[in-house]
């Protein structure tokens, strides 16, 4: 494998990229894809995450290579937003509900154009919440498993999180092409990942309070492990991502092979051997 340093922001770079590599295929992962960093730097997210695939894009056409490359973007979930019907599939209309949504979006639609207007292979994969022990830290579910770990192993006693009643269609990475929906079709709250993740060490929560106020105690110690900072609450909140991964299914023979209770024991375990390696060093 070979590296190069690319920056989506810079076009004259990506065309030298292109240039020197001549791929036969793109796939573009890169964005700044924090959802709530998006309300914060909102211009930044939409000129890497939306004018950045357009970027791309317009490199393939500057090298010559429409009718080479085979072009993927890495879409998302965040395009159905405030969802207007549950599930959600590859008709349901877009309505985003943060900047990275917004930006998302742009991109989604651009990789359309340019497969209309040039006849170039480029398709968007819109990718439901996918989730690996390798998820940033800030996201989440590893938020919940890295914490999880570290109240295991003495090193925290409590939990800071947002929305408990957000609800994802979480899968694997490892289980996530016209444009087609990936997803589970199966939706759990940030709670529910809350309660499987200290199972995994053995532990209940027990919820008291409502709204902001409340708390998630452990069963047998009564010790708080879980609270709501109002910090972590997005402007605009999507409250509800279900996919419906039917046609992704029946053409391409697709199909999801983690359960949502191994996916976050994998996650929880992998952070407990991570944590305690650290120590160990």
């Amino acid at each position: 494998m070979v590296l190069h340093y690319g920056d989506l922001t810079d076009s004259t770079n990506l065309v030298h990229i292109v240039s020197q590599v001549l791929p036969t295929e793109i796939y573009n992962l890169g964005a700044q894809s924090h959802v709530k960093v998006s309300f914060d730097m909102a211009e930044y997210t939409g000129d890497v995450d939306g004018l950045g695939t357009l970027r791309l894009l317009d490199a393939i056409r500057t090298v010559g290579l429409t009718n080479h490359v085979r072009f993927y973007q890495a879409s998302t979930s965040e395009l159905y937003g405030k969802v207007v019907e549950t599930p959600q599939s590859e008709t349901t209309p877009f309505y985003p509900r943060s900047p990275y949504g917004v930006a998302k979006l742009y991109a989604y639609w651009i990789v359309v154009n340019y497969r209309e207007a040039y006849n170039m292979y480029a398709c968007n994969g819109i990718l439901f919440n996918h989730e690996s022990p390798r998820r940033g830290r800030t996201f989440v579910t590893r938020k919940i498993s890295r914490a999880v770990a570290e109240i295991h192993l003495g090193k925290q006693e409590c939990l800071w999180l947002g929305n408990l009643d957000a609800k994802r269609d979480w899968g694997h990475a490892r289980d996530y092409v016209d444009d087609y929906v990936l997803a589970t079709g199966e939706t759990h709250t940030v709670r529910e990942f809350v309660e499987k993740s200290f199972a995994v060490i053995n532990k209940s929560i027990v919820w008291e309070g409502e709204g902001e106020e409340i708390v998630g105690r452990e069963k047998d110690t009564n010790i708080i492990r879980v609270r709501v900072d109002p910090k972590y609450f997005r402007p605009t909140e999507v409250d509800l991502l279900l996919g419906n991964p039917e046609k992704a299914n029946r053409q391409l023979g697709w199909k999801r092979k983690v359960d949502f209770d191994s996916l976050v024991k994998e996650m929880v375990l992998a952070d407990i051997e991570g944590a305690r390696s650290n120590s160990e060093n």
